[in-house]
């Protein structure tokens, strides 16, 4: 079941491609700050920011370790964005699939509304 709730942070937490991006390193394994920083001209504490959009839309877990912090991907809001999508993606293949089947319907049969009336 799709836990609604949290699916507009997901979607906004995966609406910058930086923060992509730093999902995408997580996908690796575990990092520290430093390490999620460096392929970006970016400030740390811009970085900062980023990770806490992740952090507050669950995508991310940080651990401190002495100064440093160790970030891990959480897939849990991931698997109800994908749960959400499939069910769109059914509700608007029936519905396109039911209109395509409607254009297809040669227009000179008498049963199809799209004729006019006489």
């Amino acid at each position: 079941m799709v836990n609604y709730s949290s699916l507009d942070s997901t979607f906004a937490a995966l609406a910058d491609p930086t923060r992509r991006a730093i999902l995408s390193r997580l996908a690796l394994g575990e990092a520290n700050v430093s390490e999620l920083a460096e392929p970006f001209s970016i400030s740390l504490p811009a970085i900062s920011k980023h990770l806490r959009v992740l952090e507050d839309a669950g995508l991310m877990i940080r651990r401190k370790e002495g100064r440093t912090h160790h970030c891990s991907l959480r897939t849990d809001p991931l698997g109800d964005a994908v749960e959400w999508i499939e069910e769109a993606r059914r509700f608007w293949g029936s519905q396109l699939d039911a209109l395509a089947e409607f254009l297809e319907e040669p227009a000179d049969d008498p049963s199809n509304p799209r004729e006019p009336k006489k």
